[in-house]
C-alpha cells in the first residue's frame, strides 16, 4: 500500500537529514538559511538554531562572501549577501565578478572604482556599509580602540558619495580619454589619503549601527538592544527568562521580537507578546485591561519591564507568562533607582562645566518632587568628593539624557545606582 513506502520515505529523509546537522553542522545551516534567505524571518529563526547548535555567524564580507551563505570551517558560516535587503543578484553578481577578475577589494574607494556602477550604486553601497559588509575595507590603523565597528561605519558612510563619484569620474575620463590627476591620487593613495572627513567625523551610536542592521539584515548581527541596559539588568530582573520556572511570580527584562493581537468575546483586544532577554523567549499573555493601558509601550523593537505569573505552556512544553504588570525602562527605572551619579576627573571640569551640565539636564528636569537625585563625584589621585545637586535638579532617567552624559563625558563616567 501506500502508506508504508510513504513513511519510510520520511524516515530516511528524516534520518539524512538529522545525519548531515549532526556531522556537517556548517555545511547544513549555510543550505538551510540559503534556501530560506529571501524570508527574514526565517533567517533569523535559522540563525537563532544555528547560534544554538554552536555555530558562528559570521558578518557578510565582499571579500567573502558568495550570493549564497556558505560554510566557513567546520563551526562557522558566512553570511550571504544575497540575504542584504536593497540588493539583488545583478549588483551581487558585478561584485563576485570584480572579485574574480582582479582578486581582494583593498578598500572603499577600489569597490566603487571595480565594479560596475550601473549595478551597484550609492544606495546599494549604503546597504553593504549598514550590514557590515564593508567593514574590512577600512584598515585597522584608522580605527577607533574604544568602537571600531561604529567608528568603521562611520567613515564609510561619510566616504562612500565621494568614493562613487569619484569611481564615475574616472569611467568618464577613462571613455573620453582623458586623465584627472587629482581623482587619480585619491583612487591610488595610502590608507589615509583615500578616507576623508576625519574632522567632521561622529561616531555612530550603538543603537544606530544596530538599526542599520535590523534595517538591510532584518535582524541584530553584531550586537542585542539590550547589551547597553547590561549592568542594569540585574536590578531590574533578578531572573533570567532561561530560569523562570511554572506557578511562579517573577519579573523580566526583554525585547520585543514579535506581537500578536487578537479579540475575546466581549471585543476587547488581547495581546501575546514575545520577549528576548538573550538568555531565551517566552511568550506573555497581556489581557484586555492591561493592554489598554499599556498598548503605547507594547510595540516591537521595545525594551519592556514585565511582572506576572508563570505556567507551563503545554503546546511548545516550554514557560509561558500572563502579565499583572507592564513597564518601559524608564518607569521601571523611576520605580527603583536611587540616583544619577557622574564621576568626574579635574579634566573635565573646565570654566563653562556648570553651564553645560546645566544645559545638558535641563530639558529632562522632573517635575516636584520626581525624578532621581543627581550627584557628582569628583575624582583625584590625592582626593575625592561627592557634590549632590538639589531637588530642582532632580531628572527624569531617560535614555537620550544618559547618552547625551555618556558622549560628553565618556560611557564609564555616569552610573545608575539602584
Amino acid at each position: 500500500g501506500f502508506n508504508k513506502p510513504h513513511s519510510v520515505a520520511y524516515a530516511l529523509v528524516a534520518y539524512q537529514t538529522a545525519w548531515l546537522k549532526h556531522y556537517y553542522p556548517a555545511d547544513f545551516m549555510a543550505a538551510v538559511l540559503s534556501a530560506d534567505m529571501q524570508t527574514t524571518d526565517k533567517v533569523v529563526v535559522n540563525i537563532e538554531e544555528s547560534r544554538e547548535i554552536g555555530l558562528t555567524i559570521s558578518p557578510p564580507d565582499v571579500n567573502r562572501s558568495e550570493y549564497r551563505f556558505v560554510p566557513d570551517g567546520e563551526a562557522s558560516v558566512i553570511y550571504g549577501l544575497g540575504a542584504i535587503k536593497g540588493l539583488g543578484e545583478g549588483p551581487i553578481e558585478a561584485i563576485s565578478k570584480a572579485r574574480r577578475e582582479g582578486g581582494p577589494f583593498e578598500d572603499l574607494f577600489s569597490l566603487c572604482e571595480r565594479v560596475d556602477a550601473r549595478k551597484v550604486n550609492k544606495r546599494a553601497i549604503e546597504a553593504l556599509i549598514g550590514a557590515g559588509a564593508l567593514d574590512g575595507l577600512v584598515p585597522d590603523s584608522l580605527k577607533q580602540v574604544e568602537s571600531p565597528i561604529d567608528h568603521c561605519r562611520a567613515l564609510l558612510l561619510a566616504n562612500y558619495e565621494d568614493a562613487v563619484k569619484l569611481a564615475e569620474q574616472k569611467a568618464r575620463n577613462q571613455d573620453s580619454g582623458h586623465t584627472d590627476l587629482f581623482g587619480m591620487d585619491m583612487m591610488v593613495g595610502g590608507d589615509n589619503a583615500r578616507y576623508n572627513h576625519f574632522d567632521t567625523l561622529s561616531c555612530l551610536s550603538f543603537k544606530e549601527r544596530l538599526q542599520r542592521e535590523r534595517d538591510t539584515l532584518g535582524l541584530y548581527l553584531t550586537g542585542h538592544p539590550l547589551d547597553v541596559y547590561k549592568a542594569e539588568l540585574r536590578h531590574l530582573a533578578k531572573t533570567r527568562i532561561v530560569e523562570l520556572r511554572p506557578r511562579e511570580e517573577q519579573t523580566v527584562v526583554g525585547l520585543i521580537v514579535a506581537m500578536r493581537t487578537m479579540k475575546n468575546k466581549k471585543n476587547e483586544t488581547i495581546a501575546f507578546v514575545t520577549l528576548d532577554d538573550r538568555s531565551g523567549r517566552i511568550e506573555v499573555s497581556v489581557f484586555a485591561d492591561l493592554y489598554e493601558q499599556n498598548y503605547a509601550r507594547l510595540q516591537k523593537d521595545q525594551v519592556v519591564v514585565v511582572r506576572g505569573s508563570t505556567d507551563r505552556d503545554d503546546f511548545t512544553g516550554g514557560i509561558r507568562m500572563r502579565a499583572s504588570e507592564v513597564f518601559d525602562l524608564q518607569q521601571a527605572r523611576e520605580r527603583s533607582i536611587k540616583r544619577l551619579q557622574l564621576s568626574l576627573s579635574s579634566s573635565a571640569l573646565q570654566p563653562d562645566f556648570v553651564a553645560e551640565l546645566v544645559d545638558l539636564l535641563a530639558p529632562f528636569r522632573g517635575a516636584p518632587g520626581q525624578g532621581c537625585p543627581v550627584s557628582i563625584a569628583y575624582l583625584r589621585t590625592d582626593a575625592q568628593a561627592e557634590v549632590v545637586l538639589g531637588d530642582s535638579w532632580r531628572v527624569t532617567p531617560a535614555d537620550d539624557l544618559l547618552e547625551r552624559l555618556r558622549d560628553r563625558y565618556g560611557p564609564e563616567t555616569v552610573k545608575l545606582d539602584y
